[in-house]
This record gives structure tokens, sequence and C-alpha cells, in this order.
């Protein structure tokens, strides 16, 4: 039915005809469905489908609204009479977050090229909040025209009975709000006619032909500036460095000076209190969604989370709020002992598991399994689009940025390698739980040189950051092996 709906809208909207439609994800925390719908001519956009007629709605007209002030979102090509579904532009499947992963050094830290694409994006920030809002009518945005004290209390409170009440940490109710009614005050008192993103991270920019393009900006409203910044800094699953954040918050000051004067102490002041909301929000988020859904996602980035607390906690942003603060030195502490958490679920004990992940030449043979388990999958990547058929690449490898570029900008390995994920990580967390200690992972190509070394290389940094294992990554036909964690 979602199909028949989104190819009539299509056809109406458009004027071509629909050569095939392929479900390809559904949309994280919320009840969307993206489907890729090709033309016969070739083209093709993102169909999306949700229960939520309002919100797609506000998406629709924020669009509009983004789209006439010049700033990089997807064109929206339509939206159906009931507002269940809409058409917007096909951004690849490249996100921001993909794009830096891929370019981290061997110590964690993100290269100049991840770098110079996060002070970009950093930098369009203030354009949304500023130039977006402009004649803007936010009686428009959904759920709520703006951030108030009420929808505050609703994140905190997710926070409380999604997070700290399922962890069995006890707390006096009354004391609590005390501190939840103080900080909305003060969460308030830099409150102006600026438009907020609300959701502003990496997995919410999209690359596309090397720029960024910005998407899930429906629960936007209006708002304080500080609640994106804090948003993008501090995502758990980013990770950041204090001095990579410094060097981002000075390029956003910069930026934001073309719209407003603001003394960068002031500024810091505001934007700690907010990254301590932010951080409670997102809790509650994985707490709702990991702990009480069981969706493995949202319960890996708990611990992440739970570093950025313990922070807040050690740099005294809490001690304003004295009961909040002993609630947040509780968690820290159980966290730290691993005992309210290990209870609840085994992703938050140190896993013995080490992962080996090879790439091969198919022509040199299958690597051999040396832990003695022969426990694990080879994966044939010569399905994929192969580099090595250009002379521009037959002498790099998939290390290499021409390479990951070719490779991501076409498509094909991205939608493999999201096919290989969900069985590997079926298997490890399997592992993890039952206490086994060797897997291995193999990814075979013609030359074990471009497709199975970008695969091999994206497969041990997602298990690491996904299980907190360590993952020995070896490319046998480059002489190349790194331990990651």
């Amino acid at each position: 039915m979602e199909k028949e709906r989104l190819v009539q809208l299509f056809e109406s909207s458009l004027g071509k005809r629909v050569a095939k439609i392929e479900h390809l994800f559904g949309g994280g925390g919320s009840s969307r469905k993206y489907f890729v719908i090709t033309a016969t001519d070739g083209s093709s956009v993102y169909g999306v489908t949700s229960k939520s007629p309002e919100e797609n709605l506000a998406f629709y007209n924020l669009s509009q609204q983004f789209g006439q002030k010049g700033l990089p979102v997807p064109k929206v090509y339509g939206i159906s009479e009931d507002h269940l579904c809409y058409l917007q532009e096909n951004l690849g499947t490249t996100t921001l977050m993909q794009y830096i992963k891929a370019r981290r050094n061997a110590d964690g830290s993100y290269n100049e090229e991840a770098v110079s694409m996060l002070k970009r994006v950093i930098s369009q920030l203030p354009d949304f909040q500023f130039k977006g809002a402009s004649g803007y009518i936010f009686q428009l945005c959904y759920p709520v025209p703006a951030m108030d004290a009420m929808s505050i209390m609703f994140d905190l409170n997710y926070f409380k009975y999604c997070f700290v009440k399922l962890l069995g940490i006890e707390f006096n109710e009354v004391h609590l709000q005390e501190d939840y009614e103080k900080l909305t005050v003060d969460l308030l008192a830099e409150c102006k006619n600026n438009f907020l993103y609300r959701d502003f991270q990496s997995r919410n920019v999209m690359i596309h032909n090397g720029e960024p393009r910005y998407i899930d900006y429906q629960g936007g409203r209006r708002g304080p500036i500080y609640y994106d910044v804090a948003s993008f800094l501090w995502q758990a699953s980013a990770n950041y460095s204090d001095s990579l954040r410094e060097e981002l918050v000075d390029v956003y000051l910069q930026l934001l000076a073309k719209y407003q004067d603001v003394r960068k102490e002031d500024f810091l002041r505001h934007l700690r209190l907010f990254v301590l909301f932010r951080t409670m929000q997102v809790l509650g988020a994985y707490g709702f969604r990991g702990l009480w859904e069981k969706k493995q996602h949202f319960i890996d980035s708990i611990p992440q989370a739970m570093k950025n607390l313990e922070m807040l906690v050690e740099k005294g942003v809490v001690n304003e709020y004295p009961y909040l603060k002993e609630v947040c030195q509780q968690l820290v502490r159980e966290y730290a002992s691993n005992s309210a958490f290990s209870i609840l679920n085994p992703a938050f004990r140190t896993p013995s598991l080490v992962v080996t992940v090879y790439s091969f030449s198919y022509k040199k043979g299958i690597p051999v399994d040396n832990s003695g388990h022969g426990g694990g999958y080879i994966f044939d990547c010569r399905g994929t689009n192969n580099p090595g058929r250009y002379e521009e690449y037959k002498h790099l490898t998939g290390l290499d940025k021409p390479v990951i570029d070719f490779l991501e900008n076409d498509g094909e390995i991205l939608r493999f390698l999201n096919n290989v994920y969900e069985i590997v990580d079926f298997h490890a967390k399997r592992f993890i739980e039952r206490d086994f200690t060797h897997l291995m992972v193999a990814f075979g190509c013609t030359g074990g040189q471009h497709r199975s070394v970008y695969c091999a290389q994206h497969m041990a940094q997602h298990l690491h950051d996904k299980f907190g294992v360590k993952v020995i990554v070896c490319h046998r036909e480059q002489a190349m092996e790194e331990v990651i964690g």
C-alpha cells in the first residue's frame, strides 16, 4: 500500500513513469520509512512515508522556507493530500558520521579532511538559526512553535523515568523537580527569535557531491542557539576531543558575529547548561529506545553519553542544582562500578571478544583462521563496482581518498556493507553474551587492494565503535596490520 501511494504521488508530481521502487531503511527512532523510486529515464528520488501527517507537513514547510533562503537542504517535489507521504531529493547514503569515521587517524582523532568538513558544517549553522528563521511563521512548527517550559520538562522527565528509573536508581521526586524547575528557568533565559534545529548532529548531515546537505529538521522550532551547538559537538557517537570542540566553537562564533554580538565567556557559560540538558535528553532517549525497546544502536550509544555526563559533573556544571548533582553523581558511580548497568544489559561488560578482520585476494586463497576456533564469515566484494578497472585508481588502495570517494559516490559498496553489518552484528552480540573470545570476518575481491580493503577497514571500525571490542584488521595483500582498541 505504501509503495502504491508513493508511485501515484511520484507520477502525478513529476510526470514520469516509475521503473522500480525499493525499500531503503527505516527512520531510526521514528515511524518514517524511506524508499528509492527510480524513473524509466534513470533519475531517482526518495519516497518517504510516516504515520505523522503534522510532522511531514512541518518538514515540507521548512524545506520550502530554507530553499527560498538558499540553504542547502533537499528539494521536496511533492506531498500527498493527507500529508502521509512525500518525495524528496536523493542525496545518497553517505552521512557526515560515515564521512568522518572513514577519516579517523590510528589514535582515534580525525584527520585534516574530516576537521575541514566539520568546520564547514558548524559554520553553516548560524545561517539556519537566523536566515532560516527570518520571516518564518513558527506556528507551522510541530509539535510546538517554540521551546518552552513544558517541552523542556518533557525531556527532563524522559531522563528521569526512561533512564534513571530504569536503572533502579532511587531519588526524591520533589527535590529533583525543584532543581528541574530552576534549570528550566536558566535554559529559557536566552530564548530569542531564532530557529532551533533540534537534532543538529552528524547523522542528519548528508555529504552529496562533496558538499554538506541538511535533513531531519522537522522537529525544529523557535529556541536558543546553544541547543544546536551542544547537540552537534557533544553527540555521543562522534566522540570529539575537547580541543576539537573548542576549535569548532571558535568557528561557530566567528560566523555567529554576522547576526549577533556575543561575548565568548557568556556564550560558553550558557552552552554548558545546554550540554547538560542535551546529555540528559539523549540518555532518556537511549534508555527508552535501548534499555526498554532493546534497540542495539541506542544501547551502544549509552557509554559515550555517560562519559559526557561524568565530564559535566567533574567540571561542576551541575553544582547550581544540588539534588540533580546527587542523582548524576550516583549514575556516574554506578556506571564506573558497572553494577546497575551490567545487570540491565550485558553490553556494558567489557567484552572478551577479539575480532580479526581480513582483506584478501581470491587469487591467493582464503585467509587461515589462526585462532583455532574456525568461526566467522567470508564476504565476496566482487559483485560491487571495481575501481581497479580505472587507470587512475590502479596504484591506490581502499584506504586512499580517491578510491573511498569513488566507492561511496557509486553507493553499491555502502548498501553491501549495511547488509553485512546486520549479519555480523548479530554474531558479535551473541558471541559477547556467551563470552566467546574470537571471531573472524574476511572480505575478498579480485586483487585484495580496493573494495576488500575498504570493507575490512570500515567493518573493523564499526565493530569497535559499536561493541567496544578489540579488532585486529589485516590487509593481507598490502602487508598492513592495525589493532583498533
